[in-house]
């Protein structure tokens, strides 16, 4: 590869050699080849085959043959990192229900505690030990957790392989005693019903990794000795979804008289309403799927409140009577425009909170009174913040008595603050901000808002952080990052660990092409399914402008994506190889086309609508196999590449990275890097405890610097 930059060439040491074995797929009068699918165990989700885990494994050796001689390297950006990070950290408490939660990490604890005092005691109690429930677990995440209407019941749910199947527990607070039976394959939010006797939660397809029903089981039965095995909890069905397409979720609205229940893909949502006092009800269609509207819904005031698609794509908010909730009684509050797009919202008694966008800059408007005005154009009044270039989010606000939203706010050169905000008087109090014990100056530092003009005319937003001292002159070395697809934005935060970076000279910037929802709605919807070519475009000609702007020059770029930012990055690698310095693709979905033609597999179905249906649709088949990343490796030169993935994934399987390794090693024709690390023991998340974290983060930037070669 012609580069003025030294590349970071391979190991001295073999790299593993997968076997190569025919296989063929005919669709569409052409013929897929495939040579690496023998690396898809047919047990799937079980990997047990002994082929397969052996290759597996010679990788990792590889890769931990690379680490052994940079062990230095990485071992300085671990305490670099893990000296950002305050090891009693403790959260923002929140009141509910008489008593005060928060969570605390034990010094130099992987996992938080969750922690309640009852107000008028002033007694505190832990009542979630992860500490002590992660022993033996090599992988250990806790799931949704709450507490019963009565405070004497826990519920929590735990993934300890990271298949993200949750075993649910309930734990009586006043014997402080797990009641003895516990219930699998449980998925998302779990709600206790009114009378704290029964609880409410989504339950996944016990074949697939699909949330197929939500049902609800009686606490009297999880008490029960069971006297064999065969004697199973009952779990009643509230509502089972027959469309493979569709997942299911369920919350708790803000007034507590419902269960909120969705189900839905990326185009049409179908919203029921359960009463969390009669959970063996029918549920009420409020949304029917039909009407092909994303919706938000919640419920206060005795009114159900949406946010919904259906007169504009950046989403109305809108109300309507619960004893009237018929779609055609819908009362706007705030109307769509393209000027904001709605997010979020929460209710308060006499408020309401609304997150929302403008020109790609979060928001946040209050809207004094709950009653809809007749011209539907409510008046909001808008919070303040410190910076023009930040993210907020909604925390988490348990009362709707209280008179305050919490929010979450930070930016490129802020760490992370917990505000409340004043609902009458807009009047911000710090609740906390994020400590850095090492240090760290914010006036140091400097972040930019940049457009890049792209091929077919967008303004493509960029975000960028250096520190002081950075000049515009190309010299320095960049990190750029992308995601860019499912509506997912990604907002202008502040890493601890990417300081690393901007400490050694580098600048980072966030290249927000269409397919995420920063600009709008309207941005996913054109990075997706047949404009799907947009999102790589973009990226191309986000790094076009940083090299025209003198901000980098063309080959001293680092990348790196995550899961469908992971196919971001194959397609960066097989279209622009000569652009980048080095790539990390994480838990990468690379192998599109092959996923979209298995039905059998359970994402597939609802993945349709991002990518479109192969196998249905040759013009779809065409256009997925021309980006397609695993289909477009070709015998040429490549850029230094780590790879990432976990055997137990459920949402870009192991054999992605691996088949991508095993073709990429086989046919590129240069001399750099290509190394794999796959997590035998997780998922998609990778480690679990926050240290562990930061192990894997401290590889992938070494590997980086090394790229740069920067060795210290």
């Amino acid at each position: 590869m012609n580069s003025k930059f030294k590349r970071l060439e391979q190991l001295n040491v073999p790299a593993p050699k997968a076997d190569a074995k025919p296989h063929n797929l005919d669709f569409h009068n052409q013929t897929l080849s495939d040579e690496y699918h023998w690396l898809r165990d047919p047990n799937y989700p079980e990997c047990n085959d002994p082929e397969i885990l052996d290759y597996l494994r010679q990788e990792n050796r590889y890769f931990e043959a690379f680490l052994a001689p940079h062990q230095t390297l990485v071992d300085t950006l671990f305490e670099e990192f893990k000296g950002r990070e305050e090891e009693s950290e403790s959260s923002v408490p929140f009141v509910y229900r008489g008593y005060e939660y928060r969570w605390a990490f034990n010094k130099g604890g992987e996992y938080r505690q969750y922690y309640r005092r009852h107000l008028e005691t002033d007694v505190e109690t832990l009542f979630l030990d992860q500490e002590s429930m992660a022993k033996g677990h090599d992988y250990f995440v806790l799931g949704d957790w709450t507490i019963s209407p009565d405070n004497r019941f826990l519920a929590y749910a735990i993934d300890t392989n990271g298949d993200e199947r949750y075993t649910l527990y309930i734990k009586d607070l006043v014997t402080d005693t797990i009641l003895p039976n516990c219930i699998t394959d449980v998925a998302g939010s779990l709600i206790f019903n009114n009378e704290s006797s029964a609880i409410v939660f989504a339950k996944l397809n016990k074949d697939s990794w699909k949330t197929q029903f939500i049902v609800y089981c009686l606490l009297n039965d999880i008490a029960a000795t069971m006297p064999d095995e065969s004697n199973k909890i009952e779990e009643h069905i509230v509502i089972e979804e027959a469309d493979d397409s569709f997942f299911m979720a369920a919350g708790l609205s803000s007034s507590e008289e419902f269960i909120i229940i969705s189900s839905g893909n990326s185009s049409a949502n179908e919203i029921h309403a359960l009463p969390s006092s009669l959970v063996s009800a029918k549920p009420i269609t409020l949304v029917k799927r039909e009407q092909k509207m994303i919706v938000t819904a919640d419920h206060a005031h005795n009114k159900f409140y949406f946010l919904a698609n259906d007169t504009h794509v950046n989403a109305r908010f809108v109300s309507v009577s619960d004893k009237h909730a018929n779609f055609k009684n819908w009362e706007t509050i705030i109307a769509g425009s393209d000027a904001q797009y709605l997010k979020n919202f929460a209710l308060f008694d006499e408020h309401i909170a609304i997150q929302l966008s403008e020109l790609g800059q979060d928001r946040l408007r209050i809207i004094k009174g709950t009653e809809t005005q007749s011209d539907g154009q409510n008046k909001s009044s808008e919070a303040l913040f410190p910076e023009t270039l930040y993210s907020i989010s909604l925390g988490h606000n348990s009362e709707m008595s209280q008179g305050f939203v919490r929010v979450h706010y930070e930016s490129m050169v802020t760490p992370s603050t917990v505000y409340d905000l004043n609902l009458n008087t807009l009047e911000l109090t710090l609740k906390k901000q994020k400590a850095i014990p090492s240090g760290y100056d914010k006036s140091q530092y400097i972040t930019e808002r940049l457009m890049a003009k792209s091929r077919d005319g967008e303004d493509i937003p960029i975000s960028i952080v250096y520190r002081k001292g950075f000049t515009k002159d190309a010299t320095h070395p960049m990190h750029l990052y992308a995601y860019g697809a499912y509506g997912i934005g990604m907002t202008p935060d502040f890493s601890t660990m990417d300081l690393s970076l901007l400490n050694r000279g580098f600048s980072f910037a966030i290249a927000h092409v269409r397919g995420g929802d920063e600009m709008g709605y309207q941005w996913y919807l054109d990075g997706k399914l047949d404009k799907r070519n947009n999102a790589f475009n973009d990226f191309i000609d986000v790094a076009d402008y940083l090299i025209e702007q003198k901000y980098v020059s063309k080959g001293n770029i680092s990348i790196s994506g995550r899961s469908a930012g992971g196919e971001m990055m194959g397609v960066m690698v097989t279209r622009a190889p000569e652009y980048w310095r080095s790539v990390i693709l994480g838990v990468p979905f690379v192998d599109v086309l092959n996923t979209m033609l298995d039905e059998t597999l359970p994402l597939t179905p609802p993945e349709w609508e991002e990518w479109g249906n192969p196998i249905t649709d040759p013009k779809a088949f065409d256009l997925i196999k021309s980006y397609s990343p695993y289909d477009n490796i070709e015998a040429k030169e490549y850029p230094p590449m780590l790879v990432t993935g976990g055997l137990n994934d459920p949402r870009v399987t192991y054999w992605e990275p691996a088949k991508w390794t095993a073709k990429m090693r086989a046919t590129k024709t240069d001399g750099n890097l290509l190394i794999m690390r796959m997590n035998m023991g997780a998922g998609h998340f990778a480690n679990s405890g926050r240290y562990g974290r930061l192990k894997d983060y401290a590889q992938e930037m070494a590997f980086q610097l090394l790229a740069h070669g920067v060795k210290v």
